[in-house]
């Protein structure tokens, strides 16, 4: 009878153990019982689907075509704000997109740094948007554009990575600034970032467990926000962005999780040891750092800045993470790249 017992709480706490560790599956949009599709929509070659926004001047008459890449917990319909005058006057296309498990677009279970740069390439010729194009990428989505500047750059007019992130595992950037960065960071983000690294399988539960603290972005912790990016999320609160509820939408762990991992992994190249992609100077690269930035450590963009002298580095005193949030700086950024 003991012994039944304890065979019977045994099984059941397997269960449990299982469970735990398992991610629900992806509440697919367009299927039955999933959210619905309400944006246009490119099928790529594998069969996933992508959702896209346009924005800015008709595509066919623009001058320059700028796919913009959100960052995390984020989707296509993230605020990039340009006056209007100054899109007419360049004649500027914006092509925004649902990164894999974001919004609208389907869930990527083997996605890795590589493959985005290849989401962003298909998406281009599916829209036809020329041979050539300008990457924008935000935050944690900088990520996909080291990877265009890796594995497409043969497609790019010019890329910008604003207030860019970082992994702390990067091979050929000193460990001791790494790891001096990484301290910086609150204990939980520490935790969460090493097991995306290290066991990437646990992360789900990490991030979905009751005992200890996990992660402060996920949670909406503002303890890492500048004075001024709070001033923004107050801005946002009170008016809140149509379509920024789909985000996460198709579950957490399809986005928000597996962009952690593919973000943290390790990579198969070092930003360090990237080649100038516009050695004649037919184009060019830039990274804007905000100072007041709690998210992203400054001291390791400005070092991937300096071994790379053909990327143009921009720091931003008195600004923080959220600096694409603001309509002045969104101004330079575009015309940093397109005009000067």
């Amino acid at each position: 009878m003991i012994f039944s017992v304890m065979v019977a709480i045994l099984v059941c706490l397997i269960g449990y153990i299982y469970r735990s560790f398992k991610p629900p599956p992806p509440r697919i949009c367009g299927v039955p019982n999933g959210p619905l599709v309400t944006s246009p929509r490119i099928k790529l070659d594998d069969g996933r689907y992508l959702a896209y926004r346009e924005s800015g001047v008709d595509r066919a008459n623009a001058n320059y075509k700028i796919i913009v890449v959100h960052g995390f917990n984020s989707s296509k319909d993230i605020e990039f704000p340009i006056p209007k005058d100054l899109i007419e006057e360049l004649g500027i296309y914006f092509l925004f997109y649902d990164r894999a498990g974001y919004g609208e677009s389907d869930p990527h279970p083997s996605r890795t740094v590589k493959s985005e740069a290849y989401d962003i390439q298909e998406l281009a010729d599916k829209l036809e948007i020329g041979p050539k194009f300008y990457v924008l990428g935000i935050s944690l989505g900088a990520y996909s554009v080291y990877s265009c500047l890796k594995y497409i750059p043969h497609r790019l007019a010019g890329a910008v990575l604003v207030v860019p992130f970082v992994n702390y595992w990067w091979t050929k950037v000193p460990q001791d600034k790494l790891s001096k960065a990484l301290e910086l960071m609150p204990k939980k983000d520490q935790w969460t970032f090493r097991v995306a690294h290290y066991v990437p399988w646990l992360l789900y539960w990490w991030l979905t467990q009751k005992l200890f603290p996990s992660s402060s972005m996920i949670t909406g912790n503002n303890a890492l926000c500048s004075d001024r990016d709070l001033v923004v999320i107050k801005k946002k609160m009170e008016n809140p962005s149509p379509g920024m509820e789909k985000v996460r939408q198709q579950g957490d762990h399809e986005c928000l999780h597996r962009d952690m991992i593919a973000g943290f992994a390790t990579w198969e190249f070092d930003p360090t040891e990237l080649e100038n992609p516009f050695a004649e100077g037919e184009g060019s690269v830039h990274v804007w750092q905000g100072m007041e930035d709690r998210i992203i450590p400054y001291e390791i963009n400005r070092y991937i800045a300096h071994k790379l002298p053909w990327i143009q580095y921009h720091e931003v005193l008195g600004y923080g993470h959220l600096l694409n949030a603001e309509e002045d700086k969104c101004k330079d950024i575009i015309k940093a790249l397109l005009v000067n």
